[in-house]
């Protein structure tokens, strides 16, 4: 299916900030380290291997160069952080930073020594202001249980002229595709989870429907001090890129 065009955000508008999922910090993170065994089998199931190709779309748009230094936020078994890695490579630095340590047990052992990653709360984050060139998520910033103090905290650490980038999953709202979304997320996804963990597969639709669409997180990231906030639809509107420049101090 084509991709939207990068668009300019809508205005900021008035958005709640309730918690994306449905279980808070440590009920999140039991869960991700009962699934990570088979988490990367369970993504390419889900998305037919597309996942990949979606985390190069985010690891571009972050814009970075030989040399640079990145953060990726909820790293999980590390992808996003590698695709990182190969942009900064040879001399550049990321790190890679999730509070299940089971899930960065097999990011370790998947990246050897491209990538550093650690232990830690996304919430608040243990890195100085500006330490980093870019920021990212991929799929975790709807586990954030509060959304715009994580998203806050990623534009903290990134330098002036830096930026942030969100790569999510997104309801879409007109049909076939929101019929579509529907069957998929509520009904078969379950079904396939049932065979890994019930809850952490009926959890995901939940997380999803519960997380903010394109302009209402583009609105959020413009409220944490984000500007030229843009993001691209594609998969059909299902995948949602978002990026945003943090700006001078």
């Amino acid at each position: 299916m084509a991709n939207a065009d990068l668009a300019p955000a809508g205005a900021p508008g008035a958005v709640d900030r309730t918690p994306s999922g449905s279980l808070d910090d440590p009920q999140v993170r039991a869960m991700f380290d009962r699934i990570s065994g088979l988490y990367d089998r369970m993504n390419s199931v889900m998305t037919a291997g597309l996942h990949h190709q979606w985390r190069r779309r985010a690891a571009d748009l972050a814009d970075l160069s030989p040399g640079d230094r990145a953060l990726d936020v909820a790293t999980g078994t590390g992808d996003l952080a590698l695709e990182l890695a190969a942009r900064v490579a040879p001399n550049g630095e990321v790190i890679g930073v999730d509070f299940a340590e089971r899930m960065l047990e097999l990011a370790r052992a998947k990246a050897g020594a491209r990538v550093r990653f650690e232990s830690g709360n996304a919430l608040a984050l243990d890195y100085p202001d500006g330490a980093f060139d870019a920021a990212t998520v991929g799929f975790g910033a709807r586990n954030f249980s509060d959304l715009e103090r994580g998203l806050s905290e990623m534009a903290r650490v990134v330098r002036p002229g830096g930026r942030v980038v969100v790569l999510e999953i997104t309801a879409p709202r007109r049909p076939p595709l929101s019929t579509f979304f529907g069957v998929w997320f509520d009904r078969i996804v379950p079904a396939l989870g049932r065979i890994v963990d019930s809850e952490a597969y009926s959890y995901l639709p939940s997380s999803v429907r519960r997380f903010p669409g394109p302009d209402e997180l583009a609105a959020v990231m413009w409220r944490t001090g984000l500007r030229d906030v843009r993001y691209v639809l594609t998969a059909g509107g299902i995948i949602a890129l978002h990026v945003g420049v943090v700006p001078p101090r």
